[in-house]
């Protein structure tokens, strides 16, 4: 039995499943591992290949093995999983990206620097909050609806509801109803100070990254698709 050449990594959240083969491609380890195991066990190993699927954690164990001189290719996992041929488990994953990694055809997902993830992570929080001042517009709106008070879209239209809900002397809004939506306000300006705390980050993300500012020079993108972009595309290269 030779050496581990290349070795299939199924990532997990707690159980990895490892696979591990020697040049002819005779299997020389199967095991499962814990996180806390994970790191000493390749530490162990001489340099050799790694695969693995891209998912949410790929990125920094690409980065932490890499770090201790292992090749590492990330793939996309619709394209390993032509290479399944039993049922869809650990073990038959972690062999089937062993098989995978080696194809001459099989494309590879770059890894993203942990700088990179960090853009990605303001993108997703931005994201949600959005969403989040969504909700609460558009509660505050249905609820002041049901006692006959309106207004336009948009901000101004906002602005009013809130001036309506904040008045004492408005006679159409039961004090109990009144208590409760004031709490939704509160949310929806604390929530639009978070996301103005995020615009400006943005913004200084973006003056700081040349690459991203010559992406803005692209018809119809501005700072926000720029720095996107940017952060998702991993080694621009």
């Amino acid at each position: 039995m030779g050496e581990i050449s290349t070795i299939d990594l199924d990532l997990a959240k707690s159980v990895f499943q490892v696979h591990g083969v020697d040049e002819i491609g005779e299997v020389v380890v199967r095991r499962q591992l814990r996180r806390g195991q994970l790191k000493p066990f390749f530490e162990q190993l001489s340099p050799c290949l790694v695969g693995m699927e891209a998912c949410p954690s790929a990125h920094y164990w690409a980065r932490a093995l890499s770090a201790l001189g292992h090749a590492v290719r990330i793939m996309p996992a619709h394209y390993v999983k032509a290479y399944v041929k039993r049922g869809k488990n650990d073990a038959a994953d972690a062999g089937s990206i062993c098989e995978a990694v080696e194809r001459p055809s099989m494309r590879f997902v770059a890894a993203k620097s942990a700088e990179q993830q960090a853009v990605m992570v303001l993108h997703r929080t931005r994201s949600l909050l959005v969403r989040q001042r969504t909700m609460l517009v558009n509660a505050l709106r249905g609820h002041l609806a049901e006692f006959g008070i309106t207004a336009a879209v948009g901000r101004q239209g906002v602005s009013a509801l809130l001036s309506v809900l904040q008045d004492p002397q408005e006679e159409r809004l039961p004090a109990l109803a009144r208590s409760c939506l004031l709490g939704l306000a509160r949310s929806l300006e604390n929530l639009q100070g978070e996301l103005d705390q995020l615009e400006r980050r943005l913004q200084a993300r973006h003056r700081s990254d040349p690459d991203s500012r010559r992406l803005e020079s692209i018809p119809g993108l501005g700072p926000v698709a720029s720095t996107a972009l940017r952060a998702s595309i991993g080694d621009g290269s």
